[in-house]
């Protein structure tokens, strides 16, 4: 292991990268905790107390913004906008003929969809500072944790909003640009390493929080349960379905190409973290309403159903939508008749299975089969750890706000660990391909 390591930094390039990386996260965590022009800090500190004695699902919005939402930081939306953006730019894709050609187009196409996703981040990150500023700005916000009616901008003109919705609006911008810049000049994909220090930085005070509420009997117990759930977690997301292909052998000229044969590889969670999040971005939506609008019947239910963790609603309603999505996002993300396509093309065959049809039912049947206990197996990382939180501590779940969101907003969540270990996994195996390239031994054996 540590000579691994050592062998990350006799590598210029390498080592230039991992630096590279390391500075842009630093920085990041800096712009976390500057707060945005304009407010009144005090009121700031006092909203963040409130969040976390009252709960909300302000919880799953701070946990990817690094706690920059509760500190009203100029990070304080996070990359969340960029995630929403990234998941409707490739819905449409499949919906609409003319991105999809630009898909097809290669490197080209592609640059052109990216840029459509940077402007639609934008217009994504406007409404929601906009939104967050008229909730948080005149003192609404029960449903989110702002149960005092604490008014965080007290001089509510329209230069000083104008201000605030800007500020927020270019910290998304800036931060969207840093994770670009990691994904080019560092190591790793930039807005997953982005989530994954917000994920990380929260450990410390959760640690020191779950020891101080339950003591240090409940303290161990949790990371035992943690570093089990981070073990299924990796096994889980390792976990491959590999469809052997056989290529028939062609003749050109004097030589014989094909006869060899090879595999498709389908993961169980195919999709990974993004149906938590969908999920989680749509149970935000009634839970915002309920903070707009001064509907008494509306806000009680929103405040019993949806932000109780232990509550069957939640969890049939969050669970549900998590399964739904895992099908929907794996859907899109591999198409059974492209994949039958390109292997009839290509001359090759699944052994057993003809070319065509049979081939595109038989993709389609196995992915169903495989997509079910991995969207099973993520519903339960998102509700289980959270559940039973909620149950044999329920000072900590009011006292950390893992209410709603699917709980996440404290550590040793599922959905954190979740994150946290999907990130690490990808990030290695990219150092672990740097370091093979150059003849040294990587990190995963």
């Amino acid at each position: 292991m540590l000579s691994s390591l050592s062998n990350i930094f006799k590598v210029p390039d390498l080592r230039v990268k991992i630096l590279f990386t390391i500075t842009i996260l630093a920085l990041y965590r800096v712009g976390s905790q500057i707060p945005v022009p304009g407010i009144d800090f005090d009121a700031v500190l006092q909203l963040r107390d409130s969040a976390e004695q009252t709960g909300g699902v302000l919880g799953i919005l701070n946990l990817f913004s690094g706690g920059a939402l509760t500190n009203f930081a100029i990070f304080a939306l996070g990359i969340m906008p960029y995630i929403t953006a990234s998941i409707i730019m490739q819905i449409l894709t499949v919906a609409i003929p003319k991105l999809e050609e630009l898909q097809q187009q290669g490197a080209t196409g592609q640059r052109k969809i990216t840029q459509y996703t940077r402007y639609l981040t934008l217009v994504i990150a406007f409404l929601q500072a906009t939104g967050i500023t008229f909730v948080f700005g005149n003192g609404g916000g029960s449903a989110l944790g702002n149960t005092a009616g604490i008014i965080v901008i007290p001089d509510f003109t329209v230069p000083r909003v104008v201000l605030v919705i800007l500020s927020l609006t270019a910290g998304t911008a800036l931060l969207m640009w840093m994770g670009e810049l990691i994904s080019q000049r560092g190591v790793g994909n930039g807005m997953s390493l982005l989530i994954f220090a917000s994920v990380v930085s929260a450990i410390p005070f959760d640690g020191a929080r779950l020891r101080a509420t339950e003591g240090n009997l409940y303290l161990g117990v949790a990371i035992v349960v943690a570093i089990g759930l981070m073990v299924a977690i990796i096994f889980i997301e390792q976990g491959q379905r590999r469809i052997p292909v056989q290529f028939a052998k062609r003749q050109m000229g004097r030589r014989m190409y094909g006869g060899q044969s090879t595999y498709i590889p389908l993961k169980v969670n195919q999709s990974g973290v993004i149906p938590i999040i969908f999920a989680s971005s749509v149970l935000y939506l009634p839970v915002l309403m309920a903070s707009i609008f001064p509907w008494a019947w509306f806000q009680t239910i929103v405040n019993d159903y949806l932000t109780q963790p232990s509550n069957i609603v939640y969890i049939v309603v969050f669970g549900t939508m998590i399964i739904g999505f895992a099908y929907f996002y794996t859907a899109i993300t591999f198409d059974p008749v492209k994949q039958a396509d390109n292997i009839r093309k290509q001359g090759g065959f699944i052994p057993g299975i003809r070319p065509g049809p049979q081939t595109e039912r038989y993709l389609g049947k196995v992915l169903s089969r495989i997509t079910l206990p991995g969207a099973l197996f993520i519903a339960a990382v998102a509700l289980v750890p959270t559940v039973l939180i909620a149950i044999t501590a329920p000072d900590l779940g009011t006292a950390t706000g893992i209410g709603g969101g699917g709980g996440a907003a404290i550590s040793f969540g599922g959905v954190s660990i979740l994150i946290a270990a999907g990130v690490a996994l990808e990030t290695m195996k990219q150092v672990d391909s740097q370091l093979m390239m150059r003849n040294y031994e990587g990190f995963l054996k």
